[in-house]
């Protein structure tokens, strides 16, 4: 498996909803891509222009596939990217535990 964690700030707090937007439509695009397990687009309470992505993709070249599918080209490359600052971090899962 390959997790993934994508944290956006969208710059502007006038772009929020139009970054909402984008992420709710992006959603059922990912989901059908092969390899994805999950995606989640998380809107933070605390601070309006902070979202998180958690990601669960059955390998890292499927995700990297997905780079070239439509929800990258035609939702978040040209409606979410020049909106948002990201930091991007592939992440792995802690187990154990009670």
């Amino acid at each position: 498996m390959f997790d993934l964690i994508v944290l956006l700030t969208v710059k502007e707090a006038a772009d929020i909803p139009a970054v909402v937007d984008a992420l709710v439509r992006m959603r059922p695009l990912c989901l059908a891509e092969p390899g994805c397990v999950s995606w989640e687009a998380l809107h933070s309470t605390a601070d309006p222009a902070e979202f998180t992505l958690v990601e669960r993709w059955e390998s890292r070249e499927h995700w990297e596939a997905h780079g070239e599918l439509d929800a990258i080209q035609k939702v978040y490359l040209p409606e979410i990217l020049p909106r948002v600052t990201r930091e991007v971090h592939p992440s792995d899962r802690l187990e154990g535990g009670p």
